[in-house]
């Protein structure tokens, strides 16, 4: 399927000739539609990694819903766990209930299959992702796929993150260029990319997807968009306020990101073995990783004249964690995002520090 995927490089013509084609079906959209003026703000969305913490972005998203001032997003973008929410997101509150069910009723044996230990030795992860690749197909279908083909006819954008490991290079794809294709395979594509950018490394299998080049047909491993970001709104590369100014293109935009995960560092008890040692290590540099993005984000906001909202699990949420996707988490966290965002969300303007 040509065409519906970036590699993230110092330049990209692609997702720049991309992008400025979403403008004019967004133009011709709104002269279907007899509007005319100034155009509307073009408001983000950027969902982070965070495993079962995407329960947190879910109950926000939900909450916003529930205030009446929830605005469709001219773009989402999505990795890792956000790329699981990132499609219910993108279609907009009709699909909050299935996004709630989603992360408050899965069981870790709805996510994944344990292997045997020495899976970690001999196999190519701990688990296997058949359980959720079954809930992607029950909850991710043809209908679904049209409904965001129609979107992305509007000028609309859905994006998603993976790592190809084997070039270790960030790959983005243009799920609503995927949905629009008409191709046979395009929904087999969208759940593969979806799993793809939610395999964590050593937990989950790569996902391998076949691509063509150069007249040849080879497969490319992929795996979590988390290996090389926890967020994203578009390549550096991209500068949208140069392209704005070059194509006489004027309109407010803003970028509200929602950071699956706590800023503060959480204590922990670690256990002098290995694994545990290993894992806590790992853990750590995620979270330095993850706000680094934010930094890296912010950095492109004020250079292209894009108003900076942040969202993250507070300080003040303890609840118990006994295992990965544990149900009762979950539910408490869903809470309170929705909780937040029912009172009215106080978005940061900065990432923390600055």
């Amino acid at each position: 399927m040509p065409g519906v995927r970036y590699v993230v490089r110092a330049e990209m013509p692609g997702f720049t000739r991309d992008a400025m084609e979403s403008y004019y079906r967004e133009q011709a959209y709104r002269a279907q539609q007899s509007q005319v003026g100034a155009l509307p703000p073009a408001n983000f969305l950027a969902l982070s990694g965070g495993g079962d913490n995407g329960a947190f972005g879910s109950g926000l998203l939900s909450g916003w819903t529930a205030t009446g001032n929830r605005p469709e997003f001219k773009g989402v973008t999505g990795i890792s766990t956000g790329a699981l929410i990132a499609p219910f997101a993108f279609l907009g509150p009709k699909y909050d209930i299935p996004l709630k069910e989603l992360f408050t009723h899965s069981k870790p044996k709805d996510i994944l299959k344990a292997r045997y230990f020495v899976a970690a030795l001999f196999n190519d992860a701990m688990a296997d992702d058949a359980p959720l690749a079954r809930l992607l197909k029950k909850h991710v279908t043809e209908d679904m796929l049209k409904e965001i083909a129609r979107e992305d006819a509007k000028g609309r954008l859905l994006m998603i993150a993976t790592t190809n490991l084997d070039a270790n290079q960030a790959v983005i794809w243009n799920m609503g260029k995927i949905a629009a294709s008409g191709h046979p395979r395009a929904l087999e594509l969208f759940h593969k990319i979806m799993l793809a950018s939610a395999a964590i490394p050593g937990t989950f299998p790569p996902v391998m997807i076949d691509v063509e080049a150069n007249g040849q047909r080879y497969q490319e491993m992929h795996v979590d968009g988390g290996a090389r970001a926890q967020v994203f709104l578009y390549p550096p590369a991209i500068k949208v306020a140069e392209l704005s100014k070059q194509h006489g293109i004027v309109r407010e935009r803003r970028l509200y990101l929602i950071r699956n995960a706590r800023l503060d560092p959480d204590w922990a008890e670690v256990e002098r073995r290995t694994l545990s040692i290993a894992s806590r290590a790992v853990h750590s540099l995620i979270q330095t990783q993850g706000v680094g993005d934010l930094y890296k984000i912010y950095a492109q906001t004020q250079r292209d004249g894009i108003d900076f909202n942040l969202a993250f699990i507070p300080r003040s949420f303890n609840a118990p964690h006994k295992e990965e996707f544990d149900t009762e988490y979950m539910r408490q966290l869903f809470q309170t995002g929705y909780d937040l965002a029912v009172k009215g969300y106080l978005w940061e303007k900065t990432p923390p520090g600055l």
